[in-house]
């Protein structure tokens, strides 16, 4: 196998892996109100509340607020639901990358920023929604962890790109 063929099948397994994850996040997002029960009864069987009360506590709250939220006001959640649909179309635009890398690495580096964002995101409406600051810090490290993916990527984007001769979208001589 050639060395282009090689980084090319190599960029593709990232991709598949990045496009896996992005749309696990995303379909998480729709059965909200029944994860969180079951997030709580697994944590409740493996001893948490005795080792992490704070985490137990804010699973209570949020779950309380997701039930009354579910009870007496259910289209509230279809916010999520359009957020776990905007997940799943952001994993289409990377069909674009795994087709032509070179020529579709802005997908690449519009995720980055996309991850870049999420940082300020949760450190401005984190507080403003009573959201606790461990608990940003979690949100945030889905930021942290979603570029590294990408920044490899990119990597290996700039180095077929060198092997190709041939020069990506937007590319200054």
């Amino acid at each position: 196998m050639s060395d282009r063929a090689a980084l090319l099948k190599g960029i593709r397994r990232w991709l598949v892996f990045f496009v896996v994850c992005l749309v696990l996040s995303g379909v998480t997002a729709f059965p909200l109100v029944h994860e969180l029960h079951w997030t709580e009864s697994v944590l409740r069987a493996l001893g948490v509340p005795d080792l992490l009360p704070g985490l137990m506590d804010w699973i209570a709250r949020v779950r309380d607020g997701l039930d009354a939220v579910d009870a007496q006001y259910p289209f509230v959640l279809y916010g999520t639901d359009w957020l776990a649909f905007a997940h799943l179309v952001i994993a289409v635009a990377f069909y674009g990358p795994y087709r032509d890398p070179v020529r579709n690495i802005w997908v690449i580096e519009f995720g980055m920023i996309a991850c870049a964002g999420i940082v300020p995101l949760a450190l401005i409406c984190g507080p403003i929604r009573g959201i606790p600051f461990w608990w940003s810090l979690i949100d945030m490290s889905f930021g942290v962890f979603g570029v590294l993916p990408l920044y490899v990527l990119r990597t290996k984007i700039k180095r077929l790109e060198a092997l190709s001769g041939v020069r990506s979208a937007g590319s200054t001589p």
